[in-house]
């Protein structure tokens, strides 16, 4: 009877155990070169606050590691809080998804050097942002000329300026838009949707909204967006 109570105890140990590993889908590893002590968080956007997932300690090993689970693929965020100051350059985000996810990068340029690998929603994510780059590079340049112009008093040169600044923002746009429509079995789509272009024409989220992938749609940004559009056209 004895031996059957303790089959049974072990029995329900393992159980426990394996429910518990069940609960995570996303393991997160990486090293930040350089970094002894600090304290690392893994935070995610609620209710338009960032809250913490995990929290790591460092200290003296640059490496480090956290078993999560998300419900769904979405932007997560590593901060660093270096104990000096909460600059944007201590923040690294990723689009994570279920899987093994990797990140690397080194103190000195915690947010610039940061690779990221493991993760298909953020490879696309990236490829995205390097095109958007050139979209801001440009604007910088044709808001720099305006200032110039104005400051010449040349009318004209401004009016020129805006009109190309005008179409810069158009084809920024556009570009989101058939990124998006062209991603539509990525979680990325609906996400660059509604963080980058939620004030463009309501037909073009439309389009992007339709076109997603019944596996996208049911994602977390995929219900975002399709609740979002059906707002918007209730104020129209």
């Amino acid at each position: 009877m004895k031996k059957t109570i303790i089959a049974f105890a072990s029995l329900l140990i393992l159980f426990a155990c394996n429910k518990e590993e069940a609960k995570t889908n996303l393991h997160l590893t990486g090293t930040i070169k350089g970094l002894k002590k600090g304290t690392l968080y893994i935070q995610r956007v609620k209710d338009t606050s960032l809250v913490a997932l995990d929290t790591i300690l460092i200290d003296g090993d640059s490496k480090f590691e956290s078993d999560l689970n998300i419900e769904s693929p979405e932007m997560l965020y590593l901060f660093l809080d270096r104990g000096v100051s909460n600059s944007l350059d201590n923040n690294i985000s990723f689009f994570a998804e279920a899987g093994k996810i990797n990140i690397e990068t080194n103190l000195e340029s915690y947010l610039s050097s940061a690779k990221i690998t493991g993760s298909k929603n953020h490879d696309k994510y990236e490829e995205y942002r390097k095109m958007n780059l050139r979209f801001r590079d440009e604007n910088l340049d044709i808001i720099s000329a305006k200032f110039k112009a104005l400051k010449n008093n040349n009318q004209k040169a401004v009016d020129s300026l805006n009109i190309k600044q005008d179409n810069n923002t158009k084809r920024k746009y556009l570009f989101a838009t058939n990124f998006a429509v062209n991603n539509k079995d990525y979680e990325v789509a609906p996400y660059i949707a509604l963080s980058d272009i939620y004030d463009i024409n309501i037909k073009y989220l439309d389009t992007i909204q339709k076109t997603m992938s019944p596996k996208v749609a049911k994602s977390l940004y995929g219900k975002q967006l399709t609740e979002f559009v059906a707002k918007r056209k209730k104020l129209q």
